[in-house]
């Protein structure tokens, strides 16, 4: 049956992936391109009501997104900005319903699920809120904005029964999905490393997003915007509109962009999380005001376990790259790595040869007497002949994926999403409340050790920081 698909179609290989064609039914356009199959609505009046819950840039992208998975539907939209708002309904109709409080969406009985695409600080709060009025939760990374906050929202989830999916689409992306099968298969051998970056150039990539070119301070509701913030801060528009460049609102580049490759990673080699995380931060490049790092690198511990040997995790993100930007996953073991790009990656690999390795150039052979060169020479050949053994290392043909032309993660992400709601399974959801908590918690930690200058200890079985 449909409902009980598996995320990929069954596929031969690469080659079937990159040839998958979209589907033709009601809710996806010509030209959408998407690898899970979406469960369809069962009638015509089978639909999921939406709710979004801030109408930025994450809540355009995620809305449209969601309105593309057949039998979904926009009836309400929260946020603090009046101009979004009517903005809301010049999109999407004015018969939707606008409101600056989401508490007035969560009381209303026909919504069915909600996006929460607020600013960080509010993540926890709205989750909780929504689950707690019955509503299954679309949650933007990072799930939370303290570590200490995770609880709550797993705690909530369980209660609830509720479908809750955070919003990082690595883990529905076709290019981490297909290198997880390849990682599964020990194509690269032992993993013994890991480094990721996302690295960004432009002022752009920094969040130094367009303001409005008039404000009226009474159309923004500063008041409830500070209310779950650690500071109350007097009225800035720069704190409201590019709020991820403060820690008081967001999770910098760590909390913001580290938890996209920590999802990446967790899901294709199934590990929970570190248990220590050392980082460095700095302000280097983008000195606009803004208190959150410019710059962060962090080194993270990955513990041996039933899956995986132990190995170690090396992740930046600079946001003042001088080459122009990279954003790019390698995963490298003793026989070879898989390098992701965002929807493609190229696997190369090696045979070891199965003789020892000798050479007549930087090799200890030629510091010996002639005579003994030519008699370990001798002894070797007869010892493994040419013809029976290898003896240097060579490199296997590589293998690259590419997503299809069109292919948007973020509408695969939604599919998985939605399909949960439609069979309401919960355990459908990959990046559930514990699996969100587990790709931020380590991101937040980065944060931490930059800040205190010390190893931050981390339990990702309990889901504790240590002493």
């Amino acid at each position: 049956m449909a409902s009980r698909r598996s995320f990929l179609h069954q596929l031969a290989g690469t080659s079937a992936l990159l040839t998958a064609a979209p589907s033709a039914i009601a809710g996806l356009y010509s030209g959408d391109t998407y690898l899970i199959d979406p469960i369809r609505p069962r009638s015509a009046n089978d639909s999921i009501n939406i709710a979004l819950i801030g109408a930025g840039i994450i809540g355009h992208y995620d809305l449209n997104a969601a309105l593309k998975v057949p039998g979904t539907k926009i009836v309400a939209v929260a946020d603090l900005y009046d101009q979004r708002l009517i903005r809301a309904k010049e999109v999407w109709g004015n018969e939707i319903q606008t409101t600056r409080d989401y508490r007035e969406l969560l009381k209303r009985p026909d919504v069915d699920a909600v996006l929460i695409c607020v600013p960080d600080f509010w993540h926890d709060r709205i989750a909780i809120d929504a689950l707690q009025a019955g509503k299954h939760v679309y949650c933007e990374k990072p799930m939370v904005h303290h570590i200490e906050e995770g609880a709550a929202v797993i705690a909530a989830q369980k209660k609830s029964g509720k479908v809750f999916q955070v919003g990082s689409q690595r883990a529905s992306a076709s290019a981490i999905l297909e290198a997880k099968k390849y990682y599964e298969q020990g194509a690269i051998g032992e993993l013994t490393y890991v480094e990721a970056c996302v690295d960004r150039a432009d002022a752009l990539g920094a969040w130094q997003y367009t303001l409005p070119p008039s404000i009226d301070p009474k159309e923004i509701d500063w008041a409830r915007y500070i209310t779950m913030a650690d500071t109350k801060k007097p009225y800035s528009a720069e704190q409201f509109f590019r709020w991820r460049n403060y820690k008081n609102y967001g999770t910098g580049v760590a909390g913001d962009l580290f938890v996209h490759l920590i999802t990446g990673l967790h899901t294709i080699t199934g590990a929970i999380g570190p248990t220590r995380i050392f980082s460095l931060g700095d302000l280097n490049y983008w000195k606009d005001g803004r208190d959150a790092y410019d710059l962060v690198t962090g080194l993270m511990d990955y513990p041996k376990t039933a899956n995986n040997p132990s190995f170690q995790f090396m992740t930046r993100v600079n946001l003042a790259d001088g080459r122009g930007g990279l954003n790019q996953t390698r995963l490298v073991g003793t026989d070879g790595v898989i390098e992701i790009g965002w929807n493609d990656f190229v696997l190369k690999r090696l045979k070891r040869p199965n003789a020892p390795m000798y050479s007549t150039g930087y090799d200890a052979l030629f510091t010996y007497p002639k005579a003994m060169q030519d008699q370990f020479v001798q002894q070797y050949d007869q010892k493994y002949p040419a013809d029976q053994f290898s003896r240097q290392v060579k490199q296997e043909p590589e293998v690259t994926y590419k997503a299809p032309a069109g292919y948007d993660d973020r509408l695969d992400h939604m599919i998985m999403f939605f399909n949960a709601v439609r069979e309401n399974k919960p355990s459908m959801v990959r990046e559930d409340a514990v699996f969100g908590l587990r790709a931020a918690a380590p991101s937040l930690a980065a944060n931490l050790s930059a800040q205190l200058r010390k190893p931050i200890q981390w339990d990702p079985v309990t889901m504790k920081v240590g002493p």
